[in-house]
């Protein structure tokens, strides 16, 4: 899997939350589908253990 892209995830939610009128728990579950993970919470999951794993800062 490719590293997920931050950015695209946050510009994604926040048009889907103000202009697709989406709650912002359901707006961030679109967001991180897109980038193929099932939910937000799985996305930021796989996040913190990458960056765990690699000792990011």
């Amino acid at each position: 899997m490719n590293i997920p892209n931050i950015e695209d995830f946050e510009e994604r939610a926040a048009i889907a939350e103000y202009d697709g009128g989406l709650s912002r728990r359901a707006a961030e579950n679109l967001a991180a589908q897109s980038q193929g993970f099932a939910s937000a919470r799985k996305y930021w999951q796989w996040l913190a253990e990458y960056a765990h794993r690699e000792k990011l800062p």
